[in-house]
Parts: structure tokens; C-alpha cells; sequence
């Protein structure tokens, strides 16, 4: 039976944050070890299993969150390996700075999913919040490599700054997707909100808004179907990416308008919009 960590109906708390709390780090502990773990809520030093119920053994790497995770941060942040699991809502920085395994959650995602993730998948079947794999503030850098995958829609600032990485989004997307984007890949199958690719200086923006007029600063390029499309799709399909009301093939079929920008920026990162 792998390690549930299951959250009483009313636990009091009003934000805990579970940080550190991940397959890797745990596997040679027992139920009872990790109930004694000390976590944040509410900004105090509690031990775990004040807070939850603890069952089960990490042994398998695979940790099972139930209940009502909303106000629950920082799952999986730091994660290198293993796979954790919630079933519903999780809180803010779910995600954050992972290195590695799988983090899937049943529900949505509060803001900050992912941020400055270097590697390992995560998958939200529904709705993230804003600044998905992007960079923490005053960073550089956003998501550095890995994949994550939001069938829902997400808020704004959607891959801001990302130096590496796919970031695929099955919804509407707010303003300012991939926002000084230096590298990677945003895919966007809804519609796309202001000021997206502001700021980029590489990268690519892929985007099925016909609708969408590009910033200023962007040059239009020629009307194609480029050829690594369906190989991104192939990618996306066998990690499970399924975009709201069709099919990833559906999705990355062509012909594609180019648009080249920002010009500010290099003028050397790619917004693809469907023509």
C-alpha cells in the first residue's frame, strides 16, 4: 500500500505548506517517522500527523494526497524522483523547482504550478492558476527542462521567462503567456490572452487563436506547416495531453502562420498562430 497522507475533515489550519515532503526523501522512513516530520502551517513548526493521517509506506516512491489539498502548498516542490498523487485541488508552487518524477493532480492547481522546474512531468487535469512554469520573482529563469501539461485553462504569465522545457496548456491561457520567454516550448490550445510573447527572445509560442494580433514588435513570416509539429505532437500524446475539445493532432495541424519577435528582444523567438 503506498504512503496516504489524508487530511481530516477540519485540520484548523489555514495554510500549511509541504515542502520537503517528497518520495525521494522519505522512502526509508515509516508511517510513524513520517508523522513525526515537521512542516509549516500558518507559519509555525507542526509535526505532520497533527495535521493529517498517515498511512502506508513510501517504499514503492509513490505518495497519495486525499482530501482538500487547496490550502496545502508546495507539494512535491524539490522533487528528484518518485510519484505523488493528488486527488482534487492542490495549493501554490505544487511543483516548484522539481528535478524529477511524476506530480499529478486530480483538480486544479493554485498559482505558481511548477515554477522553475528543471526536469519530471506534471499533469493537472484541470485549471492552473497564474504564473505556471514560470520564474519566481526577481529570477531569471522560469522552468529549466521536464514537461507539464494543464488540460484546463491557466492564468496569466504561463511560462514566463522559461529557459527550457514544454509547457502545454488544453485551455484559454490569461495575459502575458510566455512573457520574456528565452527558450522552450508553450503550446496553447485555446484562446490566448494580451501581450502574449512580450518580451521573448527565443522559444516558441504555439497558439490555435486565429484571432490573436501580435504585438507590435512581432514581424510577420510566411503561412507553413513545419515539420516538427507532429513530432511534438507524437511527444505530447504519449505523455497524455489531451486539449479541451480535440485531439493533440487535431490540435498541431496546419498550415501555421510565422510571426518572428520580439524585436526588442532579438527578434529571434517563434509565434506560431493557426491560419
Amino acid at each position: 500500500m503506498p504512503l496516504t497522507i489524508e487530511q481530516p475533515a477540519a485540520s484548523g489550519a489555514l495554510s500549511i505548506d509541504l515542502a520537503g515532503v517528497v518520495p525521494d526523501r522519505i522512502t526509508t522512513l515509516t508511517a510513524g517517522d513520517i508523522a513525526r516530520l515537521v512542516v509549516r502551517a500558518d507559519e509555525r513548526p507542526v509535526e505532520l500527523g497533527d495535521l493529517f493521517r498517515i498511512a502506508g509506506s513510501p517504499a514503492d516512491g509513490r505518495i497519495e494526497c486525499r482530501g482538500d489539498f487547496s490550502r496545502v502548498h508546495s507539494i512535491g516542490s524539490g522533487m528528484t524522483a518518485g510519484e505523488i498523487v493528488v486527488e482534487g485541488t492542490a495549493g501554490r508552487h505544487a511543483g516548484a523547482g522539481m528535478a524529477g518524477g511524476t506530480l499529478t493532480i486530480h483538480g486544479d492547481a493554485g498559482d505558481w504550478l511548477a515554477c522553475e522546474m528543471t526536469g519530471g512531468t506534471v499533469h493537472v487535469d484541470g485549471s492552473a492558476g497564474d504564473n505556471a512554469a514560470a520564474a519566481l520573482p526577481g529570477s531569471r529563469h522560469g522552468m529549466r527542462g521536464g514537461m507539464v501539461i494543464i488540460r484546463g485553462g491557466a492564468g496569466c504569465l504561463a511560462g514566463a521567462r522559461m529557459r527550457r522545457g514544454i509547457l502545454a496548456i488544453g485551455g484559454d491561457c490569461g495575459p502575458a503567456a510566455g512573457f520574456e520567454l528565452r527558450a522552450g516550448t508553450v503550446i496553447v490550445a485555446g484562446t490566448l490572452g494580451p501581450h502574449a510573447g512580450t518580451g521573448m527572445g527565443r522559444g516558441s509560442l504555439i497558439a490555435a487563436d486565429a484571432g490573436f494580433v501580435p504585438p507590435p514588435t512581432f514581424r510577420r513570416g510566411a503561412i507553413w506547416a513545419p515539420a516538427f509539429l507532429p513530432l511534438l505532437g507524437t511527444r505530447l500524446d504519449a505523455a497524455g495531453f489531451r486539449p479541451c475539445g480535440g485531439s493533440t493532432n487535431g490540435l498541431l495541424a496546419g498550415p501555421w502562420r510565422q510571426w518572428h519577435g520580439d524585436a526588442l528582444a532579438g527578434g529571434r523567438g517563434e509565434l506560431f498562430l493557426r491560419a
